[in-house]
């Protein structure tokens, strides 16, 4: 894995707290990365084993389908 700083709004940052003080999550990391897993799922409908070349082919065919839909 690799260390990646982000800038969040303190709500969400609370509200990661209270799941990890509630044991949903064993850590705030790992609230992030499940939600960040369940958001890369959704945008590239794909679940496991995300490929990054593959997932950056999925967006470029979808946002030129929408292109060809504004034509």
């Amino acid at each position: 894995m690799k260390i990646c700083t982000i800038n969040i709004p303190d709500i969400y940052l609370d509200c990661i707290e209270v799941l990890v003080d509630m044991g949903f999550y064993p850590s705030r990391s790992e609230a992030v990365r499940t939600a960040l897993k369940y958001f890369l799922g959704k945008e590239g409908e794909i679940v496991e084993e995300l490929d990054a070349e593959n997932f950056k082919q999925l967006k470029h065919d979808q946002l030129k389908v929408l292109l060809q839909q504004k034509e």
